[in-house]
């Protein structure tokens, strides 16, 4: 598997490391609500599909990204820098190849 990072190119999987879910929404850092914390850190969907994720370039740029992938059959759909800052950081296209 490889992914299009918008700042390195197409790598490797072994670049990479998953960092978890980007669909899910955290508590805020100063919430005390203990079942949304436990929700969000146990209760995991095994979506199957297209699912986005977050992914770290650790043998590379170090870069954030979210990626979107079919958890069945493993095909990138998109890659992108994660943030609020992506669209003013990112190169260029980031459409996945296979």
């Amino acid at each position: 598997m490889y992914l299009n990072c918008p700042f390195c190119g197409h790598r490797h999987l072994e670049e990479f490391t998953y960092e978890g879910d980007a669909t899910i929404s955290w508590p805020t850092l100063d919430s005390q609500d203990i079942g949304s914390w436990t929700d969000t850190v146990y209760q995991r969907r095994n979506p199957a599909g297209p699912h986005r994720e977050y992914w770290q370039h650790v043998h590379g740029c170090r870069q954030f990204l979210i990626v979107e992938r079919d958890t069945t059959t493993h095909s990138i759909h998109k890659v992108e820098v994660a943030g609020p800052w992506a669209g003013e950081t990112a190169p260029r296209n980031t459409e996945a190849k296979q």
